[in-house]
Formats: structure tokens, C-alpha cells, sequence
């Protein structure tokens, strides 16, 4: 059996793009271990905090929930602050994930890949699906780790855009809503990557409902939790149902498979 370390950003970015395959892993035998880079103290505050509780805590515990659904055996913080949206303040805190420095942040989590003798490593793409500054930064952190503990596998999350452009347009005839995944996210750049760019899609559907569940674990992001949970089931299913990797360094061309297949 496999050891497979998902590395995210903050609480709740595990479910939306790698939730059906951190699901599909647990169920097959294989060990899940989650490191989230960020606590996500800058994320949506929610009305019902109890008296001394902060965000924090509320999505440390909605992580767990969710981790618990999905599969994963163990949860690692690599302790960084959240660093915010792009132009935020928050991206010059000393303690964001940011400002980190490269090597030190590749230390911590490849700490964690030699202690589990890792056989496969997740991270993002290069302007992690939208530009957010921690997702960026999970990219560079995780490539440098996976080349400092010679990790065997390693694959990159993101989204296939042109894939998305048909839920955007399926949402909008569902709810009324637009949204454009061809204009600038957060990051100037268009949201994820052309199916061109992309190596890997993993059919992840049998899994939809344990996504769907784990997506509501994060209940304190009311805003995206709500859009996502809102969508009718079989725009829920067209957007979640596969997930999609590249993997630096293999030949262009798009296969449908699993982490697991292609040769080491």
C-alpha cells in the first residue's frame, strides 16, 4: 500500500479539488496523511462564533469533520498564518505563508513526506487554480520538498478550464448566475489550466456524495460553501466529479487514470 500527502492551503481547499481522490485512496488500503500549510484566520467569519471561540479553532474543527469524512489518517499544520487575498495587508505579515522563506517552509514539509516515507505528493499548480498568494506559494513549497525527499510521485492539482466553462454555463442556466473562468482571478490570471496543460483526470464520481458532505463541513465559509451546496445535483456532479492533475515533466497529452498508474 501507498502513502499519499495532500498538501493544501488552508481548511476546506481539500475537498473542493482532491476531495474524491484523498476519498478514493483511504477506501483502496492506502494511508492519507493531509498538510495544511495555513490556519485560514482570514477566512469568512461566521455569526455564530460561541463566546471566546475564534475562526481558528471553529475551522481547525471543521477540518477535522472533514478530514473524518473523507478518509484521511493523519492532519499536519505546517503553522504559517494565512496570508490573504492578493494586495491584502496580511500578504507582509512576518507570519504569513507569503513571506515564508522557501527553504525553511520546504523543510517542514518535507519533514513530513521523509517521516511517512511518502510514495505520492499533491500540491498546485503554478498560480495554484486562481492566484490566491498561499496557493502559490503551496506550489513552489511543494515542489521543492518533493525534490528534497525524492518523492517518487508527484502531481499537481488544478482545474481544467475548459471543463469548467461547462459548469459555469450550466450554473448560470440553473441559478442565473456568471461567472467567467476565461477572466482574471485573483492573480490577473485565468482561473486554472487549459485541458492542454493537463496530464492526468481522475473520475472521482462514486465519491460526489462524500464530497458534497465534507464541502459542508466548512460551513463557516458560508459564502463559497453555500454557492457550492446550492448548485443542483447535476451541476455539482459536472463540476466535482473528476479531478484533475498535471505532472511536471511528463509528455503533453490528457489520459483518464489514477495517481497510482503511470510509472515512477
Amino acid at each position: 500500500m501507498a502513502t499519499f500527502v495532500f498538501f493544501h492551503a488552508h481548511p476546506d481547499d481539500e475537498v473542493m479539488s482532491t476531495g474524491g481522490s484523498i476519498a478514493r485512496a483511504a477506501d483502496t488500503g492506502h494511508r492519507v496523511v493531509l498538510v495544511v500549510a495555513t490556519n485560514g484566520d482570514h477566512g469568512e467569519v461566521p455569526p455564530d462564533l460561541a463566546p471566546g471561540e475564534t475562526l481558528l479553532e471553529r475551522r481547525r474543527a471543521e477540518l477535522a469533520r472533514s478530514a473524518e469524512v473523507l478518509g484521511v489518517h493523519r492532519i499536519a499544520w505546517l503553522g504559517y498564518a494565512d496570508s490573504g487575498m492578493t494586495g491584502w495587508a496580511h500578504n507582509d505579515h512576518e507570519a504569513s505563508f507569503w513571506r515564508a522563506d522557501l527553504d525553511e517552509a520546504a523543510g517542514r514539509l518535507t519533514a513530513v513526506l521523509r517521516e511517512e516515507a511518502a510514495d505520492v505528493l499533491v500540491a498546485y499548480d503554478w498560480h495554484g487554480g486562481y492566484g490566491h498568494p498561499d496557493h502559490i506559494q503551496v506550489h513552489r513549497v511543494g515542489r521543492r520538498a518533493a525534490e528534497r525527499a525524492a518523492t517518487p510521485r508527484y502531481f499537481e492539482s488544478t482545474w481544467n478550464r475548459d471543463a469548467v466553462a461547462e459548469v459555469a454555463a450550466a450554473f448560470a442556466e440553473a441559478s442565473g448566475g456568471e461567472w467567467d473562468p476565461d477572466a482574471p482571478s485573483d492573480d490577473g490570471n485565468p482561473f486554472g489550466e487549459p485541458a492542454s496543460a493537463i496530464h492526468l483526470a481522475v473520475d472521482v464520481a462514486e465519491y460526489i456524495e462524500r464530497k458534497r458532505t465534507a464541502i459542508a463541513c466548512h460551513a463557516s465559509q458560508a459564502t463559497d460553501v453555500g454557492t457550492f451546496l446550492r448548485m443542483p445535483p447535476a451541476v455539482f456532479e459536472l463540476a466535482f466529479s473528476t479531478e484533475w492533475y498535471i505532472r511536471p515533466g511528463s509528455p503533453a497529452g490528457l489520459h483518464h487514470g489514477w495517481l497510482l498508474d503511470d510509472p515512477a
